[in-house]
């Protein structure tokens, strides 16, 4: 837990967080990954200029859900995608980030192993081949979506879905 002499450095140093020194953001890159940090804390250094330090608030397994999905929004794809492998992260802000501008966000989105069935649904209709192909790879895919999947228009999508949905069947029938 951060002591209030701590809490109350962290306070000054978020102030004036355009003229931090090197060891003083190598404490708020510290407190933000840091999971007794309170939250209202992590919401201040979720604001922080420094991309590390906001980073490392996404990556904080203690922060709360309502500011990832903030951090979701975060001009730096980086952000984003460690958003995305937070633990805490909530189905919206996959949902959000689904539609990210970036495919490479979108692709690691699709790799996640901890996405909902729902998630890759909206996936599946991404606009990049790449992106569906890691839909189709995903364990999380439902079967009712590789078997549209089948369907896709490039053939690396569909026999990717089809192989997905053959494998699933034998595991099961074992």
């Amino acid at each position: 837990m951060l002591s209030r002499t701590s809490a109350l450095l962290l306070s000054v140093l978020l102030l004036v967080s355009t003229a931090v020194s090197a060891e003083d953001l190598i404490d708020l890159k510290r407190a933000a990954r840091n999971p007794t940090t309170p939250a209202d804390t992590l919401q201040q250094l979720a604001k922080h200029d420094n991309a590390d330090v906001r980073q490392n608030v996404a990556r904080n397994r203690r922060a709360p859900a309502d500011l990832l999905h903030e951090l979701a929004r975060d001009p730096e794809a980086r952000i984003r995608i460690t958003v995305i492998t937070n633990t805490a992260t909530a189905e919206k802000t996959h949902l959000l980030l689904a539609e990210d501008k970036q495919q490479q966000v979108r692709s690691v989105l699709a790799r996640y192993e901890y996405c909902t069935a729902v998630v890759m649904d909206k996936l599946a209709n991404d606009s990049s081949v790449e992106v569906r192909i890691e839909v189709a790879k995903n364990w999380n895919t439902s079967l009712a979506t590789l078997q549209k999947m089948t369907n896709d228009s490039f053939p690396e999508v569909s026999q990717t879905a089809s192989r997905e949905m053959t494998k699933r069947k034998l595991e099961a029938a074992e």
